[in-house]
């Protein structure tokens, strides 16, 4: 398996599980503000991270 079938098959699972993928996106943003504090730089982080995920809050917005 090469890189661009390992990007392909990351691509379909996010489009399949975003909701999933959004969810583990806000628990890492919990656990890395409780251990570095920096709520605010982890947070608009976290929301960047979750505008890239096909059907996330930031679906079709040019980022």
């Amino acid at each position: 398996m090469d890189l661009n079938d390992l990007a392909g098959k990351a691509g379909e699972l996010l489009n399949q599980h975003g909701d999933k993928v959004e969810d583990a996106v806000d628990k890492v943003a919990e656990i890395a503000k409780e251990k570095f504090g920096h709520e605010e730089q982890i947070d608009m982080a976290a929301d960047k991270l979750k505008e890239m995920i096909p059907d996330g809050p930031g679906a079709g917005q040019a980022p």
